[in-house]
């Protein structure tokens, strides 16, 4: 998921796929359109060399192609950037829409590709600053500029004699002589167009401009409110208030206080990474209600952070934009472009599911009620008591104590450990790099990345692991530069994980559960999806949503995996292996719990997608979030994952919405996939491997996904393969 402001641009439906956010050569370099008039030329120059004496928009400079430079990424040295990278990319576009010379592959849609690389180097810059290092300033900026780019994007897309170029050769296309390669994104370039507006009456472009404006300033408003609630923590002032918690969460908790100016309390700051293993662990049934309820609530006080007046607006506002633009609902026009492409494909398959879970839920909640009335806690389970008897049942059931896996999975470790399966699977070595590389934080780590085999260079991985004040909560990838080829030079990969670990008392290792480790390969899986990329066209390298979480869930697998805990699963401090006795007990336990996973998730995707296919787009978000929980029978014993209020997914951009269902329908061809490995009977198995990385992750979207997947595995994905990895009956 990408900040307001990027996502803004990213869902502008021919930036996302056009103009590459991550270049890092000059226009001057890479022109590929015909000379304009001398004057118009003179003009372009001019904004050229303003744009390269900016930092921000000047290309990269440095070892490995070039890197940002972070040390140059102060909140008040955007605007000026924005400003100029606007100013150059505008004169760009006219150039291709104004060209005398009849419309071409190469002066109009390869243009295309190369148009934008200034302000796209300020844009990437500053999506990463506002998830990483967010400050008052930053926000501020954001909350300026977000509209005014946005109104930018959209003179691209009403551009009328750009358009009409390639409206032209669209329908010439059959005899153009391009390659494959070229017809599939002339065929995206148009279709994208046409879906952001391009062929709309200039009355209708004029609505649906006020519309996109007013949508990206409220995505940074929401954002913002919600970082704000994510800002706050719960502080212990009693050390019997801790009962329950191990030592290494206790320093955790103690650090985090510390950090915010209250030393010898305990912090649970109001983010998934703090608050999930307090719920875990404390025993302390007062406090554990305190800390869920503060942070389910967020965004839903009825203070300056409350979202729901905003979440009414977005929804009206995309629902409007829907009508405009010929589609049904906003969930039909989110979903024109993905692999499912129509909501009741997606609503099937997680209708599909649902049941199987929900009957799982009645399992385990009764498991737990047992465990509760056995030692006479006379209390009925709620929400804020599953994952502490949760636990209780793991350890009852399995003799498994989280507690007694997590000195096994030290964080180092488990970074090397994803290093080694990239190694295993698809030839990859890592080397840290220091010194030599800007970082826009101290502990941000850089590995470089080549073939170990020819030793090739492939390209660079940044790594930001730990929770911190101005950080958004949660776990992601992003990309700082894609692979090309167009201009005839090679560009190679730039990406990064961003995590949110606890980090522990100085000095101390951080410790991290399963869940976190199967988190990093999950956010790592996405970064290998960047470094394996072969596209020649940044345009075809963005796959569908419900495509691309495929790449990152199916490595989560490799976690379980015996060659990874026998050779990275080691105590420390005893650097001793992960003992048989406890592998086998963790992996008889890989389904536990299994009903509360997927009907907290489900639930959220469902209530998204209904939310989405409402045609007026009149909502009120608390009526309706209880209203579509009754409706399709969610147990009371857990909440959505993602309320609707602090549901980042969905209402810091148009990135997830109607669209949280891509995870189930990723994870269909990712526990397919993954019965493939297994039934190889080797987990690195070469050909496998070497499929998964030439059809599943090279070819980016040069090619449909579908008929890729069916390529890979010789057939549809089979959804019982879904069933069977949760555990869930098929029948």
């Amino acid at each position: 998921m990408k900040t307001p402001l990027a996502a803004a641009l990213l869902n502008t439906a021919f930036l996302g796929a056009l103009i590459p956010l991550t270049g890092c050569a000059t226009m001057t370099e890479e022109a590929t359109t015909a000379a304009p008039a001398s004057a118009a030329q003179m003009e372009l120059d001019r904004l050229t060399a303003a744009a390269e004496a900016h930092p921000l928009l000047a290309a990269w400079t440095g070892p490995y192609g070039g890197v940002p430079p972070w040390d140059q990424a102060q909140p008040s040295a955007f605007p000026a950037a924005f400003e100029r990278g606007i100013a150059l990319r505008a004169a760009e576009i006219d150039a291709i829409a104004n060209n005398p010379a009849a419309p071409t592959f190469a002066n109009t849609i390869e243009a295309l590709q190369n148009a934008g690389r200034h302000l796209g180097r300020a844009e990437l810059m500053f999506a990463v600053v506002t998830s990483n290092v967010s400050t008052p300033e930053a926000q501020a900026v954001d909350r300026e500029w977000s509209p005014r780019l946005s109104a930018a994007d959209d003179t691209i897309t009403f551009n009328r004699a750009l358009f009409a170029r390639i409206d032209t050769l669209h329908q010439n296309r059959a005899s153009l002589g391009l390659t494959a390669e070229q017809l599939r994104l002339l065929e995206r370039t148009h279709a994208q167009f046409v879906r952001a507006g391009a062929a709309l009456t200039p009355e209708q472009q004029e609505e649906l401009g006020r519309i996109n404006g007013e949508l990206a300033a409220k995505f940074t408003e929401f954002s913002a409110k919600v970082l704000a609630d994510e800002d706050t923590a719960i502080f212990i002032t009693r050390e019997a208030d801790l009962a329950g918690l191990p030592d290494s969460l206790r320093a955790a908790y103690a650090a985090a206080a510390t950090e915010r100016g209250q030393p010898g309390q305990w912090a649970v700051v109001n983010t998934r990474s703090s608050v999930d293993p307090f719920l875990t662990f404390s025993s302390n049934r007062a406090l554990r209600e305190q800390v869920w309820r503060a942070f389910k609530n967020r965004g839903d006080n009825g203070d300056a952070n409350d979202t729901n007046a905003l979440i009414a607006d977005i929804v009206r506002l995309r629902a409007e934009r829907a009508a405009l633009l010929g589609f049904p609902t906003h969930a039909h026009w989110r979903m024109a472009d993905t692999m499912a492409q129509d909501p009741a494909r997606a609503q099937a398959l997680m209708m599909r599911v649902w049941p199987a879970a929900v009957a799982r839920v009645r399992e385990e909640v009764a498991d737990m009620q047992r465990i509760a009335d056995r030692e006479r806690a006379r209390i009925t389970i709620e929400p804020w008591d599953y994952l502490y008897y949760a636990e209780r049942v793991r350890r009852d059931r399995y003799n498994l104590d989280q507690n007694e896996m997590k000195p096994y999975f030290e964080l180092n470790n488990m970074i090397n450990a994803a290093f080694y399966m990239a190694g295993e699977l698809y030839g990859l070595s890592f080397t840290e790099v220091t010194g030599t590389v800007p970082v826009f934080q101290s502990d941000v780590r850089v590995w470089e990345v080549r073939n170990r085999e020819t030793n090739a260079y492939v390209g660079l991985f940044y790594g930001d692991n730990f929770a911190r004040s101005g950080k958004r909560s949660g776990a992601w990838a992003q990309g700082y530069r894609g692979h090309e080829t167009f201009t005839g030079t090679e560009r190679t990969p730039i990406t990064s994980n961003n995590n949110n670990f606890v980090r522990g008392a100085p000095g101390e290792p951080v410790l991290i559960s399963l869940d976190d480790a199967e988190t990093l390969f999950h956010e790592f899986g996405h970064a290998l999806h960047g470094l394996l990329s072969e596209v020649n066209y940044p345009g075809l390298a963005t796959t569908p949503r419900d495509y691309v979480e495929f790449p990152s869930q199916v490595h989560e697998h490799w976690v379980l995996t015996r060659p990874i805990l026998d050779r990275f699963a080691r105590h420390y401090q005893t650097g001793e292996a992960m003992p048989d006795a406890l592998v086998e007990r963790v992996r008889n336990a890989s389904t536990f719990n299994q009903g509360y996973a997927t009907v907290e998730y489900l639930a959220a995707a469902l209530v998204d997608m209904e939310l989405h296919l409402k045609a007026d787009g009149v909502v009120d978000a608390d009526a309706f979030e209880r209203e579509s929980l009754a409706r399709i029978g969610m147990p009371d014993e857990i909440a959505l994952r993602h309320r609707l209020p602090h549901f980042l997914h969905l209402f810091s951009s148009d990135s997830y919405s109607a669209g949280y269902y891509s995870y189930l329908w990723s994870e269909t061809m990712d526990a397919d996939t993954w019965e493939m490995f297994e039934a190889s009977g080797n987990v690195f198995d070469p050909t496998v491997a070497a499929g998964m990385r030439d059809i599943i992750l090279a070819p980016g979207n040069s090619t449909d996904r579908a008929e890729a997947y069916r390529q890979f595995r010789g057939r549809d994905p089979d959804v019982a393969a879904l069933l069977r990895v949760r555990g869930f009956p098929t029948e």
